[in-house]
């Protein structure tokens, strides 16, 4: 077992990012001290993370001179290389082409530093987001700075990967199938997907049929997850939904809190519905009310998810040229896009009914708000598997199945666009962080964060410095 960090006594030493805003608020560090100091961290790490696809440090640097403004001023952080910010390309993981850098920052990234962030370049991710671990046959793997013989989990596996080693403070995610979650229970980070609409997206994503995607955060402290929203919503603000506003501790609430350990096809392994079952008593012990429930939706909806992203990878390779020019060499894609690319063609006659019912699958977790005001299951099914266990030399079919042992929650909350938040909670007998997930209806991401707070209280989490 190989733990990685890079916490040292420099700029940065172990704060979070509202801890580091004071700091540079009080002139104690300079922005360009934080920021030399985060290149170092990340230098010193990626090596064995691998979670860089492309460093731009000498802008950052130039940036930290003369840095913009906002809450978030001089914070260091990476973008996800899947959205667009002006002069790097957007490679989505892939090395099936080669792309010039983007003219201008896309509606996130537009945002994001519109709330101060000071991009250093971007974070490495799987292929298109396809798989829950980024491990590429050529570009290699994203490991977890908990022990390098795992992967650091999900899409936005380099994001997750540099946070929790200290390398920074925060950074970009998004979650298509779980890629905020995944990664932040894999590494004992806050991963919270908002709701559908909440923080704005790059173009290409709100076109998806059923727009499974949304945009955030990976922090190490539920401060930081509160306070990136907090500031995000003073840049944009979606008025069909309830204001998140400035949640800065625990509600006063006793909430109703379902408890579900398995989903409709796939039981949790003993171990974490143990750690579930702990996550309950600790809820109750707080004064919750807490009841263990049935999966609240069908099994179709699964297939149905499956289905829907096969035919993401489908559009992919058919609009590869038109999108990635010459270059394309739709041979290099992962073989798990191909295998989505396979199985979408032997499903399109499905995919009609798997959309309906994508998008119809809110209402079924609206009933259940009616009635709990959140609801608690573990993040993962299993335990944090190895590299190489869901990896490029694995073929299609057995990757695929494995999948559905391990990532058998995040999904849902794609499908219903509800808010769901991973907590660092739990710990496997290997010592891996085990996350634990609280879903609420539309628009409630202040009730979550409320929760949150709530419960690193009680419960603080494990921190890999120690």
């Amino acid at each position: 077992m190989t733990r990685v960090h890079a916490f040292t006594d420099d700029a940065l030493g172990d704060l979070d990012t509202v801890g580091l805003v004071e700091a540079i608020q009080g002139r104690q560090v300079s922005i360009p001290e934080v920021v030399d100091a985060a290149i170092a961290r990340i230098e010193k790490v990626n090596p064995e993370l691998n979670g860089l696809a492309y460093a731009d440090y000498d802008r950052a640097r130039m940036q930290a001179k003369d840095p913009r403004g906002g809450y978030f001023a001089g914070v260091p952080t990476l973008v996800k290389d899947n959205s667009n910010v002006a002069g790097i390309p957007t490679q989505n993981g892939s090395d099936a082409f080669t792309m010039p850098p983007s003219r201008a920052d896309g509606d996130y990234a537009r945002m994001y530093h519109a709330t101060g962030m000071l991009t250093l370049g971007k974070s490495q991710l799987s292929e298109f987001g396809f798989t829950p671990t980024a491990e590429h046959a050529r570009l290699g793997s994203v490991a977890s700075p908990w022990n390098t013989e795992h992967p650091a989990g999900a899409s936005s596996a380099g994001a997750a990967a540099f946070v929790a080693a200290g390398a920074l403070p925060i950074a970009h995610a998004n979650d298509g199938g779980g890629s905020i979650r995944i990664p932040a229970a894999v590494n004992g980070l806050v991963g919270l997907k908002p709701t559908r609409g909440r923080i704005p997206s790059d173009k290409e994503l709100r076109q998806m049929p059923v727009q499974v995607v949304a945009d955030g955060v990976v922090t190490r402290s539920m401060r930081d997850t509160a306070a990136f929203f907090r500031e995000a919503e003073r840049v944009y603000r979606n008025r069909a939904l309830p204001p998140v506003g400035e949640v800065t501790g625990p509600g006063r609430d006793r909430l109703r809190i379902a408890v579900v350990t398995r989903s409709p096809d796939r039981a949790s392994t003993p171990e974490v519905r143990e750690q579930t079952l702990k996550t309950a008593a600790l809820l109750e012990g707080l004064g919750h009310h807490v009841e263990e429930i049935a999966p609240p939706v069908p099994h179709y909806l699964t297939e149905d998810f499956i289905t829907y992203w096969s035919f993401l990878s489908l559009f992919v390779m058919q609009t590869g040229r038109r999108a990635f020019g010459a270059s394309y060499d739709p041979t290099k894609h992962d073989g798990i896009t191909l295998g989505f690319a396979q199985l979408a063609r032997r499903r399109m006659p499905m995919l009609p009914f798997a959309i309906a019912r994508l998008r119809a699958s809110r209402r079924l977790t609206a009933r259940v708000f009616k009635q709990y005001d959140v609801i608690l299951t573990p993040t993962l099914g299993t335990a944090t598997p190895k590299l190489g266990w869901v990896g490029a030399e694995v073929d299609f079919e057995t990757r695929l199945e494995r999948l559905r042992d391990w990532v058998v929650f995040t999904p849902l909350h794609n499908a219903t666009g509800d808010p769901a938040l991973s907590l660092p909670l739990g710990q496997t007998t290997d010592g891996m962080p085990l996350g634990m997930m609280f879903a609420a209806a539309a628009g409630r991401e202040a009730r979550l964060l409320e929760l949150g707070f709530e419960l690193e209280q009680a419960q603080p989490w494990a921190r890999i410095q120690d």
